[in-house]
Parts: C-alpha cells; structure tokens; sequence
C-alpha cells in the first residue's frame, strides 16, 4: 500500500506533517464490543477464519448477499453449534468473492490488516489464498500475536468493552490486576431491559433484579435496580452507557403513570404503542440517570435490527441483518434535552445511521446544547467518502469540537488500530486541504491534529 493513501493530494507535505502528530497518539477506544475474556483467556487466535471473517459481520453480510449461505461460512447457530467446514475452505470461499468488496469500507479494513499487522503486503487474489492463510496462520501461533501482546503492540490506551447490565463484571475485575500497557472498562448497555419487545425483555428484567438485589416487580423498583447496577459499573471504571433503540424518542411521564404503563407491560400482551411508550420512557430515565452518575449517554437509534426473522432464529442477533431506518433527533429529544440538556453533569453523544440528520438535526443540537456531542459515522457510514460528508456537513454549523474524535465500534480485535489509522490519514487529509483553502491557519491544523486524535475522547468520555 502507498504510504500517503487516504492523505489526499492537496496540500500533501502538510497532510503528512498532522498525520505524524495524529499517530504518535495512543490509542482511546471508548465504544466498541470486543469480548473482555479475549483479553483475560489470552489464547492463541483460532486460524485466521476465526480471526478476520466470523466475527465480522461486515463481510459474512456481503458474502451472503453474493449467495453465500451462513452454514457455508460456518457461522455460530444460535444454540452454540456450527456446520463442520474447514477454516480453509470458508477462506477460499472468501477469496473467490473478494472483488465484491471493491470499493467498500471492508476491503480497506482487510488489506490494511494483511499489510499493518501481518506484514503481507501481495494482493489478495485466490489464487494466493492458501499462501496468505498459511501466512497468517504461522503469525498467530507464535506468542507475539496472543491477544495481551497485541494489546500492547497496538497501543492502545484504553479499550471499551460492551456488557449487560447483570454482568459481573467478573473479568474487567480480573483484566484490572493485569499489566496490559492500557486499560479496559465495561460499558453499561440496558437495551435487554428497556425494549419490551426483545424475546429477552423479562430474562434480562429477571437477570437485573438478581444481579442487583432489588426486586423490579414495580416501575420505581427497576429504577432503584439500574441505578444499583450503574453505579457498580462505575466502581469498575465504566463512564458511559450505550443505547441502540430504534427511535431517539424520549417521553417524561408522572409516577403513577409509569407505574401503570410497567404493570400492563409486565402483564401483557404488549401492544405496539405500548412498547413505543415503555422505550421513549426509558430513553428519558436513562438521560435522568445519566444527569446524576454523570456517566455518558451515547444514543445510536435508526437501525431495523434483526430484519431477517430467519437468520436471527437460527444465528441469533447481530448477525448482519441490522438494517438502517430514517430516524429523527430534534423532537424525539425535545423533553430530555429541555429537562437536563443545561445540566453540567449530563453528556449525551449522538450517532446516526440516517445521513440525512447529520446537518439537519444533530448538528444544530449539538452546536447549542452544551452537553450534546456528534459521534462520528459509524457502521453503515463508516466509509472514507460517508466521513467526508460527514465532516462538511456537521463542521460548518458545529466546528470541530462539537465533535468526540473517532469510534471504531467493532467486534474484531486486529481492526481496532486499522480503523483508527485510517480515521487518522483521512482526518490529517481533510485538514490539510482546510488550510490550503484558507478556511483554517497551520497552527490550527496542527493544533486539531491532537485534539481529533486523542483529546476529545479523552475529555468527553472521561478518560
């Protein structure tokens, strides 16, 4: 790969320069949803199946698009079993669907990978398929590729993990006795509990009141239960909390009121405004509860999740059917921004999966409400040329720091540098041409090179 990709030809030597100042900043990873007990486990990685294509769902989507069945790629079912096919031959079935990542975030990420970590800089072709797997292979067996020493060699400061509300925590307790060069915190993410339309809704209330010793039989009892469970996580070195409901919609509701809604609920059969009603109550106590534990709301409505009835029966959730929506921000969050929006404690980070919002919706609010913050595009948007949309679109009405720096926000441990690398060139990019159009000085451009990098994570989420 070129050494100036993704730097842009504008201005170049100067693109270089704030690409230097960018990389020699650690690693923040505030959001994203590797697996604590990768860390703590510390094994060797399975084969490079198992690696850089199961877990993400990026590419096992796209194949399956090109009519590549689940059970072909030996995709795990739901129930914890898969289809007997070799690693080998699912690589070679990946191999001879490449030229349908042409152009796509995914075949950045891959070459990026082969050439950064790998040190495999040939073309990825079928024909080199079984070279390229054997490469890989003989690099994960040897200790410098165990997951803690990658921790390190990737330096990253700090890692986010994903967890439910009922986890124990058990293995960031763990993780924290272990010299790693960095950190990794749990993430408190309550979408088991405020969506009683997940199969899983009265599991995870169950799984909550056990985990915290508090009976959630009543409205108030769930509250008391979350704030039990939200201040643990903040024992264990949590500072935010992530949502992914369908819609942004927040609705304050009087006691009594949300103690009928609960027991209706909890009666059932639920019935859709009813549901619609329990998760824009819940959005709401969450940005209450955020205002007083003061750990981030980061709010990522707008996904259809689990589209494919059939494949989240048999594979279970998150398995690529997630499917963007139209969603909207400015009077979905009207009643929690006009209740805690001034409030100093309060922190809410606002993604998107609808790019029409980006300078309609989340801008505007984020260029006004002081605790409001613009996440940066993510999972379907994550592209270098939807980020170039992205950074018009919001910088003009919102600046640069309105912003919180970049998210990687993936399940697949060995992207984590690779995103944030090529977040890094295109940023260094973009500023360079900001300068050489005048809009911004070089001092300004040098200046922001640290400030998107590393020290708007650090101070928005607290870290």
């Amino acid at each position: 790969m070129h050494k100036d990709r993704f730097l842009g030809s504008e201005n170049l030597e100067l693109a270089r320069e704030i690409y230097s100042v960018m990389s020699s900043h650690p690693i923040l990873a505030p959001h994203g949803h590797v697996e604590p007990d990768l860390l703590l486990k510390n094994e060797p990685f399975a084969n490079p199946v198992d690696l850089l294509i199961t877990p993400d769902h990026y590419i096992t989507r796209m194949l399956m698009s090109q009519g590549v069945t689940y059970e072909e790629l030996s995709i795990p079912r739901a129930d914890g079993t898969r289809s007997s096919v070799e690693p080998r031959a699912v690589w070679k079935i990946f191999a001879n669907n490449w030229r349908a990542f042409r152009s796509t975030p995914s075949r950045i990420w891959f070459q990026e990978s082969l050439e950064t970590i790998f040190d495999i800089s040939e073309n990825f072709t079928p024909e080199r398929a079984d070279f390229i797997f054997d490469q890989i292979a003989e690099k994960l067996s040897s200790p410098e590729f165990l997951p803690r020493n990658l921790f390190k060699k990737f330096n990253i400061e700090l890692l986010a993990t994903t967890d439910s509300p009922s986890d124990s925590l058990a293995a960031h307790s763990a993780l924290s006795k272990i010299n790693l060069g960095g950190r990794v915190i749990p993430t408190f993410r309550p979408d088991g509990v405020s969506d009683p339309e997940r199969s899983d809704w009265r599991a995870s209330i169950s799984a909550l009141a056990t985990s915290s010793g508090i009976d959630c039989q009543t409205f108030a009892g769930l509250m008391s239960a979350l704030r039990n469970r939200r201040a643990f996580f903040k024992s264990h070195g949590a500072t935010a909390t992530d949502h992914g409901l369908a819609s942004a919609q927040t609705l304050e509701l009087s006691d009594s009121e949300k103690e009928n809604l609960y027991s209706r609920i909890r009666k059932g059969p639920i019935s859709k405004t009813d549901a619609q009603i329990f998760r824009a109550v819940m959005t709401f106590e969450h940005g209450i509860m955020g205002a007083e534990d003061g750990l981030v709301m980061q709010l990522h409505p707008g996904s259809c999740r689990n589209y494919s009835v059939e494949i989240n029966a048999k594979y279970g959730r998150d398995k690529g059917f997630d499917i963007p929506q139209e969603v909207h921000y400015v009077h979905e969050l009207h009643a929690l921004l006009n209740k805690v929006g001034h409030n100093p404690n309060f922190r809410m980070v606002l993604f998107t999966l609808d790019e029409s919002s980006f300078s309609r919706e989340i801008a505007p609010l984020a260029g006004a409400f002081p605790s409001v913050r613009i996440g940066p595009p993510w999972w379907f948007l994550d592209s270098l040329k939807a980020t170039q949309r992205w950074r018009d679109a919001v910088t003009e009405t919102a600046g640069f720091y309105n912003t919180v720096g970049f998210i990687d926000d993936t399940r697949a441990f060995c992207s984590i540098p690779v995103r944030h690398d090529v977040a890094r060139r295109f940023d260094a990019g973009y500023l360079a041409r900001e300068v050489a159009q005048h809009q911004i000085s070089k001092s300004d451009a040098i200046e922001l090179a640290s400030d998107l990098a590393y020290n708007l994570s650090k101070e928005f989420f607290k870290l």
